[in-house]
């Protein structure tokens, strides 16, 4: 097994259960780990053998980019995706971060994180 990350994906996005969010927006932060057998791309060099990282961070880009009242709504769409779209992902974990979130502090953000393995 091996584990590739995607980092730091800022994203401009539209949840939120308050009216403001999804009229105004604000930013956020994904970052993805997944877990696949990489040692069959180790030995090809093929990217068709391996998690292709652009494949990743397109599907969080389009299902950041569908409005929700929750981040952990949003979590689930990305994590069903990879597990629908990539047979090669046995295990993966999502962070979903809200920068400067509207709750009367100063907070800098808040995260969901979730996690989910391949059903066999």
């Amino acid at each position: 097994m091996g584990i590739i990350k995607v980092e730091n994906i800022r994203v401009f996005a539209y949840h939120g259960c308050l009216k403001e969010e999804t009229k105004i927006g604000s930013d956020y932060r994904v970052d993805l780990e997944v877990e696949a057998n990489l040692q069959p791309s180790a030995k090809t060099d093929q990217l068709s053998d391996t998690v292709d990282y652009v494949f990743l961070n397109r599907i969080i880009k389009e299902e950041m980019a569908k409005p929700s009242h929750l981040l952990e709504t949003v979590a689930r769409r990305i994590l069903d995706r990879i597990f629908n779209e990539d047979k090669l992902v046995k295990k993966a974990t999502v962070w979903v971060s809200k920068i400067n979130p509207p709750i009367g502090g100063d907070v800098a953000k808040v995260t969901i994180k979730m996690t989910d393995k391949r059903k066999k």
